[in-house]
């Protein structure tokens, strides 16, 4: 929920890690924005710039599958997924949002591999705009948490 009490993380220390970043170009405005603050963010928790490696992808259908590619690599601590989905006047939204979001939870599942999901679902632009550096943010995150977490677990 935007705006809502997230609590306190510990285990963001990303000077060890390997981050993937998957874009999608699709509402570009929105997503360059969501991967400059999730870039900045992960930088400033430590993860170093030659360890971020971030591809494009025409969608948010196309995310899972490029992040599944990413997963194969084995050379990633944990993903990230940008994209955003703005409500339109058809059933298309509803499907997108979905399977995009089926299929990220998919890869992060069979891969073993944390995945952190920040395709925004909104109902209209402003909406977006609202949320697009505070998710880019919270997208860097929990990848740090998540693959620190993960490490501590294994």
């Amino acid at each position: 929920m935007f705006g809502a009490d997230k609590g306190v993380a510990d285990r963001l220390d990303g000077s060890k890690l390997h981050i993937g970043i998957v874009q999608a170009r699709f509402n570009e405005n929105i997503t360059n924005t969501l991967a400059a603050a999730c870039r900045a963010e992960l930088l400033r928790l430590g993860v170093q710039e030659a360890h971020i490696h971030q591809v494009l992808v025409p969608g948010a259908l196309e995310v899972p599958l490029a992040l599944q590619a990413m997963a194969e690599r084995d050379e990633y601590d944990a993903l990230i997924a940008l994209g955003c989905i703005i409500r339109g006047e058809t059933y298309h939204f509803e499907l997108v949002a979905n399977e995009s979001g089926a299929g990220v939870t998919r890869v992060g599942l069979d891969y073993d591999i944390p995945i952190a999901n920040a395709i925004l679902t909104t109902e209209n632009l402003e909406q977006a705009i609202a949320r697009q550096s505070e998710k880019g943010v919270d997208a860097a995150r929990v990848a740090v948490e998540m693959a620190n977490l993960l490490e501590e677990l294994s």
